[in-house]
């Protein structure tokens, strides 16, 4: 059994995309985004903190070695001198002039004699040996190292008290203390720079990928939303049986936004390089894009009810130096936000005309806009979108062109003025609410000396009323 092909009656699209309110949109979008900020900053903080612990215990790590190898180096080298000052009081010293902190004890017959002022608690153990005998003992509470040894028909002993020797190394455990407590300070100090220094890239990969994401989002989606209704119309079109003769300026269409999609994603793709995207200067004829950028929203403005003009005026050609792939999409975008804006039954109107030096106006324009100010002593192209829609507060013009900031407008206006002051251009916003918004686009003019692209020669269908000299 076949069924029939159902009929939709004329003017209707299939399932046209729905738009949501923009003010809820932006709002679920800064939400989003802060969200994902807040998420990144504790990952990059916990990371600091972990890299800044990491590199002050490997510091103080290595100082706390250092110290003991100190420690043990200086233990030695008391106890070796220690030995050797005993070696020679006991070989060959004085009993009434013995050295520096030590005492002599001789036993000859029978008989004890001591050097002056020795404790009267030594000698210990003065028995007869035949090789010296060298021993650490504890007499009342002092540590002493005691030689004994023979010396002809004499048995010498040799008593060094070493509290001298434990106050050194205790001043020498409070030094390094101290300068293990200094080196921890300085450790976490040079934790802290190394940190941030090793965190910074990744800080700046993830902010990249996230430009990158919100960049590819948005790009994408008006060219995806305008092939989606041309998408639509023509299978309509088909299924009305349509001679497809009549249908191959519609494909040609197909086929050229597809083209430009394609030329998006590619500028995309090399600027979320690590290095700026650079492509040379090429003339570029504002006209001619408007004029097919009115065409392609043609499909979509017709199912929002809406009229797209776009007029000329004055003499002279609207040429200017850039990259059409950038360009075009500032004129798409204006473009969209336009159609976002404005009710069924409203109109759009793209105008371009040619200043001469000294007319260019500075209201609502940032600083930012005024450091790249079209060139003294040239012409100027000048591209107005002009809408009847909802309009704006132009008290907040500028707030416009800030990321997912401005009521809705979100990130289109802010990717239009990058791409139009990477073209030594301003962008402007005026309107009031409920009266329409107009966006001014002013981009130097070609020299006149530069060639002007060439319009396709090919018919564009559905170009109808929209171009008005």
């Amino acid at each position: 059994m076949i069924l029939p092909k159902r009929r939709l009656p004329p003017g209707r699209v299939v399932n046209p995309p729905e738009r949501r309110p923009p003010r809820r949109g932006a709002l679920a979008r800064l939400q989003a985004d802060e969200q994902g900020h807040a998420v990144e900053r504790r990952l990059l903080r916990r990371a600091r903190h972990r890299l800044t612990v990491q590199v002050a215990g490997a510091i103080s790590v290595l100082l706390l070695l250092v110290g003991v190898l100190v420690f043990c180096f200086m233990t030695h080298q008391q106890s070796d001198a220690a030995r050797r000052d005993l070696a020679a009081a006991v070989s060959g010293g004085s009993l009434a002039h013995p050295p520096p902190c030590v005492w002599l004890y001789e036993v000859r017959d029978g008989a004890v004699r001591s050097s002056p002022g020795a404790p009267r608690e030594l000698p210990v153990s003065l028995a007869a040996t035949s090789s010296a005998l060298v021993e650490e003992v504890q007499v009342a509470g002092r540590a002493y190292l005691i030689r004994t040894q023979r010396r002809g028909d004499t048995t010498v002993q040799a008593a060094m008290d070493l509290r001298y020797q434990a106050a050194e190394r205790g001043r020498l455990l409070r030094t390094l203390g101290a300068a293990e407590i200094a080196g921890l300070v300085a450790a976490l100090l040079v934790g802290q720079v190394i940190s941030r220094r090793a965190i910074a890239p990744l800080g700046e990969a993830l902010a990249r990928q996230r430009r990158f994401a919100a960049d590819l989002s948005h790009e994408l989606r008006t060219p995806l939303t305008r092939l989606h209704t041309r998408a639509q119309l023509l299978s309509r079109r088909m299924r009305g049986g349509t001679d497809p003769i009549l249908l191959i300026d519609e494909v040609d269409h197909l086929v050229t936004g597809s083209g430009q999609l394609g030329e998006v994603v590619a500028d995309l793709l090399q600027s979320a390089q690590f290095q700026q995207l650079r492509r040379p200067f090429g003339p570029v004829d504002l006209a001619l894009l408007a004029s097919e950028l009115a065409v392609a929203e043609n499909a979509r403005a017709q199912a929002r009810g809406v009229t797209i003009e776009v007029r000329s005026e004055g003499p002279g050609d609207h040429v200017v130096l850039g990259v059409e792939s950038a360009l075009r999409r500032v004129v798409s975008a204006l473009l969209d936000n336009a159609l976002g804006h404005t009710r069924s039954g409203g109109h759009i109107w793209l105008t371009l005309s040619r200043d001469h030096p000294g007319d260019h106006p500075t209201r609502n324009s940032s600083s930012d806009h005024a450091r790249n100010h079209p060139k003294e002593g040239c012409d100027t192209v000048v591209l107005t979108v002009r809408d009847d829609g909802t309009g704006l507060d132009p008290a907040h013009a500028e707030r416009l062109f800030a990321r997912f900031v401005g009521g809705g407008f979100g990130l289109g206006l802010a990717l239009v003025r990058e791409v139009v002051a990477g073209h030594h251009g301003t962008i402007t916003a005026d309107g009031r609410p409920g009266a329409g918004a107009t966006f001014t686009v002013r981009l130097p003019a070609a020299p006149a000396g530069a060639a002007a692209p060439v319009a396709p020669t090919r018919p564009r269908a559905g170009l109808g009323g929209l171009l008005r000299p």
